[in-house]
């Protein structure tokens, strides 16, 4: 602080000793007003991030070994695309088994077919009692019902070896592989990440004092992505939603701005990407008269030295002093006063001539 001080007095002093040298004969300062600007005018911005709508972090219902894999990060894939195996041998032997025992099964139940066959035609000619035949009915049945169970496993059996085979579930870009060759895999344990690159959106906090009437005015709300044309301009995106609750710990709630689908790359072509950091414009106020005014001045008339940002304020008799300034966000030739002038302040139009009169 204390050689940010000793900078900006020798700057002034500088100044100071430019102006003896450069002082002009007679002739009153062109000076400029301040324009404002207040009212349903006002914004705020607030940081945002991009992010895609379909974020998918894929893990398996199995344990096992993974065998193959067959895509890296950054890779493009299609819906139903293989991306990694994992070992299925024992499911697969399972899926053998019970095929063998459907089999087998069948083969009983062809033969409880073939001898209630036989005791009905005995039953008709009286040969049998009934509680006979009804004994091979039964056999039938039970022979039936077993078929069907174990047709059943199997079915299941052949299901789960499915589970070894991990399947992009959309079209999309593979984010993060979490796991190399040989890896094992569990339930639940992350494998890869995929997300879709054609619908994304910029998603951010918006505090609790700035709600207000932002629900009606959803319309207004802008976004920019800096690099974006090779710089930052304000967005209009395809649709805007607050969601309706508020996080308890930070008093925010969270709106969401879906980019156009022709957005999914800057205007110089760069493409967009989940992660990037974006800034959300919001309307504020309500009317001009109950919202402060925002100020702003051409910025020729902004004088910079060093670390000193200032203008020359010209008093009644036509004198100009020095006058340091915070500046915010630069419009076309115009740039919004954040602090250090007054809205009836008239400022030198020309800052070098200014400093020839100032004394």
């Amino acid at each position: 602080m204390k050689r940010l001080h000793r900078v900006t007095l020798a700057s002034l002093a500088a100044l100071s000793l430019a102006g003896a040298a450069l002082a002009a004969e007679g002739g009153a300062l062109a000076t400029v007003e301040l324009r404002s600007a207040a009212g349903t005018g006002l914004e705020t911005s607030v940081d945002g991030v991009v992010e895609a709508v379909r974020q998918t972090r894929l893990s398996t219902q199995v344990a096992g070994a993974i065998v193959a894999l067959q895509v890296k990060a950054g890779d493009r894939v299609k819906a139903g695309q293989e991306l990694l195996r994992i070992d299925a041998s024992a499911a697969q032997q399972g899926v053998a088994a019970s095929a063998s025992q459907v089999e087998a099964a069948q083969a009983q139940l062809k033969v409880a077919a073939s001898e209630l066959a036989r005791q009905k035609q005995l039953h008709q000619k009286q040969y049998i009692s009934q509680a006979a035949l009804e004994r091979s009915q039964a056999q039938w049945e039970a022979a039936q019902a077993q078929v069907n169970a174990l047709q059943a496993q199997t079915r299941v059996a052949q299901t789960q070896s499915g589970f070894f085979l991990l399947k992009a579930p959309y079209a999309g870009i593979v984010s993060e592989v979490a796991v190399t060759l040989g890896d094992m895999a569990l339930p639940g344990r992350p494998l890869l990440t995929l997300h879709d690159p054609s619908a994304l959106r910029v998603t951010a906090a918006v505090p609790q004092a700035l709600l207000g009437s932002l629900s009606t005015r959803l319309d207004q709300v802008r976004y920019e992505i800096n690099g974006m044309g090779g710089s930052a301009t304000r967005l209009q995106p395809a649709a805007v939603e607050l969601l309706p609750t508020l996080d308890a710990a930070s008093h925010t709630a969270q709106i969401r701005l879906a980019l156009p689908s022709s957005g999914a790359a800057g205007a110089a072509g760069q493409a967009l990407m989940p992660g990037l950091f974006a800034r959300v414009w919001l309307p504020v106020g309500g009317s001009a008269k109950a919202g402060p005014q925002r100020l702003f001045l051409p910025a020729s008339a902004i004088l910079r030295r060093a670390e000193l940002t200032a203008a020359y304020v010209v008093d009644a008799q036509g004198k100009p002093s020095l006058r340091q300034v915070r500046l915010g966000r630069v419009t076309g030739d115009q740039v919004e006063v954040l602090s250090g002038l007054r809205p009836d302040d008239k400022v030198a139009a020309d800052p070098q001539a200014a400093a020839a009169v100032a004394r």
